[in-house]
């Protein structure tokens, strides 16, 4: 038989663990990597039957191939990655079964999300069909260690795509949005940096405009109303914001 192991990813996420793991209900076994929550995030999976493994965090590849290997030890086949703000549909359900029995040469498939901003669905901006990599056969992928953010799948053979759509509750308001954005321009910048990046007088104005006009106008951002163009708008600040900080840590030198 073939086995399939949901493994979620988790800290302090008591609001959506009960919910997320009952939509991986299907999979032969559900794992949780709970980075030390101060909440009841472990007591309520184990209650839900997962297997909890209380792993610390350093960042998303390297918590992510630690996964791979704890599913591989406990003899899964395939794994599925789910975020615990993410949803399962029972017809997602249906075709990751098919997938994982298809004697194609698929050894990761991608799927197609929905992502809710602020309650909204989204599906312009970037934000559609935006893709993830997450249904993957143990021992032919792993997480590139050097993208500590925006983590990418290295697979060791070819990738299937999938029809149906992961359900993400994505940025439940301004703040959340606020908080998650600014630790991602921190890292942006620190890569550009890293790369010998400096930042020129242009770049402060340009590269916000160009931002905004690549979200607004070449990802369709304005078929959101007044949501996308809020979005573009505040993606394209975040752009300046990565430019100031790059400035400054050239200027800490």
């Amino acid at each position: 038989m073939t086995k399939l192991t949901a493994i979620l990813l988790a800290h302090n996420e008591s609001a959506h663990i009960i919910a997320c793991l009952e939509s991986v209900a299907f999979a032969d076994e559900r794992i949780v990597i709970d980075s030390f929550s101060t909440d009841d995030t472990s007591n309520k999976a184990r209650a839900q039957g997962a297997y909890v493994v209380q792993r610390p965090f350093e960042n998303y590849a390297d918590q992510r191939n630690a996964a791979l290997k704890i599913a591989e030890e406990r003899s899964a086949d395939w794994v599925l990655f789910v975020d615990c703000d993410e949803r399962i549909t029972p017809e997602l359900a249906s075709e990751i079964h098919r997938a994982i029995h298809d004697v194609g040469a698929a050894v990761g498939w991608r799927i197609p999300r929905f992502n809710y901003l602020f309650g909204n669905l989204t599906k312009g901006a970037g934000w559609y069909p935006d893709y993830q990599t997450r249904l993957l056969k143990v021992g032919r992928a792993t997480y590139d260690p050097l993208r500590k953010v925006h983590e990418v799948v290295v697979l060791d053979g070819e990738e299937g795509t999938c029809q149906h759509h992961i359900i993400h509750y994505n940025y439940k308001d301004i703040t959340h949005f606020i908080q998650k954005q600014q630790r991602y321009v921190a890292y942006d910048a620190q890569v550009l940096f890293e790369q010998g990046v400096r930042p020129k007088p242009q770049n402060y104005i340009l590269q916000p405009l160009r931002h905004f006009r690549w979200r607004y106008f070449t990802l369709k951002g304005y078929q959101d109303g007044f949501h996308g163009l809020r979005l573009c708008v505040m993606m394209a600040w975040y752009e300046f914001r990565k430019y100031v900080i790059l400035g400054e840590l050239w200027r800490k030198q």
